[in-house]
């Protein structure tokens, strides 16, 4: 009977959402909320197996790989009473508000927002990757996307707005823009020339392309920008959107994956497979951070919960984006040592994960240079 008992009551809280219990604190307002949502560990996965390419010139070679580059995920999904109970001691879960998981985004905006990241990403890390493997990529404007709708009057709190600017009753994360009074609109240049002796003040028509409701017509007031009261702006913030031409077909299956933290990940797999040698020495490593067109490494979120990842997924080497750890350096004769060894989160087993801080992409082919890697043809390590 009592057996009987648990398994329906173990049945009713998965059924139960965690945030009729679950709470945890916003930090923007200092107060506890309900929290839906958890962050936890996603997966590891092998950027090699999912790279294509279509019809290659003569001249170019793709190299098999003793090793692989893994790129890392999280998720947040919403959360049972019975998934909060299991997870609520583990501290690679951290609890979320709405506001955490969403900002002041809807949930269908940040997922258009974070898919045109990841597609960003992989233009970024081809143009990289191909630039240090000695073949000629050219960069092209994107389309205009509203990344986010700009702050005229921050709150004293520094997180609300008191006010925004006019475009803000108009448009919203996601939107691309599409024309300005009829003339197409196609790069963020177009946009810069349709709004020349536009002053403050005046209105154009807009025809934008909106996720799940398509072409729209908005009229929209202009603004002066904060930073330039001489410069007439619509009052967002654009995303990159910058394409890449290669001189042979690249492309890497994103799947479902959004974000742009995997630019790194992306960048290392496509140099091994496309130079002679292997970056990795014949290990399997683990990569995380955004990668620029000059080759700088960005920050990421869900460090914690990606190192925990790796770990499961029998990685023993992360490259991280340089200043979110702390290291305490192998050799203590040499505190500017890069490399540190940590219990990850006290997981259970003996194998620890090797985290490495990088900052830009030649500090990373260094790395792998001292792990036993082959350098790069022509490419000299600092």
């Amino acid at each position: 009977m009592l057996s009987l008992l648990g398994l329906v009551v173990m049945a009713v809280s998965v059924l139960i959402p965690a945030d009729v219990i679950a709470t945890t604190e916003n930090s923007r307002l200092g107060e506890q909320q309900a929290a839906p949502y958890a962050r936890i560990p996603a997966s590891a996965e092998s950027v090699n197996d999912r790279v294509e390419y279509g019809e290659l010139p003569d001249d170019v070679e793709v190299f098999d790989t003793a090793g692989d580059f893994f790129f890392v995920t999280v998720s947040a999904p919403e959360q049972s009473v019975l998934s909060w109970l299991v997870g609520s001691s583990d501290p690679v879960v951290d609890l979320l508000t709405e506001e955490d998981r969403n900002g002041r985004r809807t949930a269908s905006q940040n997922r258009e927002i974070s898919l045109q990241q990841m597609r960003t990403a992989t233009q970024e890390a081809q143009f990289v990757a191909l630039t240090a493997a000695g073949y000629e990529a050219e960069i092209n404007l994107g389309s205009v996307v509203v990344q986010d709708i700009l702050c005229r009057v921050p709150a004293e709190d520094g997180f609300n707005c008191d006010e925004s600017f006019p475009a803000a009753d108009v448009l919203e994360p996601a939107d691309t823009i599409l024309e300005v009074e009829g003339v197409t609109i196609a790069t963020i240049e177009d946009l810069s020339a349709a709004l020349e002796g536009r002053a403050p003040g005046d209105t154009i028509d807009l025809t934008i392309d909106r996720p799940g409701d398509g072409a729209l017509g908005v009229t929209v007031e202009l603004s002066s920008d904060p930073e330039d009261p001489n410069r007439t702006i619509v009052g967002f913030r654009p995303f990159d959107t910058r394409t890449v031409d290669l001189p042979f077909d690249v492309s890497i299956d994103t799947d479902a994956v959004g974000g742009p933290s995997a630019g790194l990940a992306f960048t290392l797999a496509l140099i091994d497979e496309l130079t002679e040698g292997d970056l990795t020495g014949g290990r399997n490593i683990a990569v995380t951070g955004t990668i620029g067109l000059d080759g700088s490494v960005g920050p990421i979120g869900g460090l914690e919960q990606k190192v925990s990842a790796v770990q499961q997924h029998g990685v023993e080497v992360f490259l991280v984006p340089a200043g979110q750890i702390e290291f305490s350096p192998i050799d203590p004769d040499n505190p500017d040592d890069g490399i540190c060894r940590i219990q990850c989160l006290n997981a259970a087993g003996d194998n620890d994960v090797v985290l490495i801080a990088v900052d830009n992409l030649q500090e990373a082919l260094d790395v792998l240079l001292d792990l036993g890697g082959d350098p790069i043809p022509g490419l000299a390590a600092t």
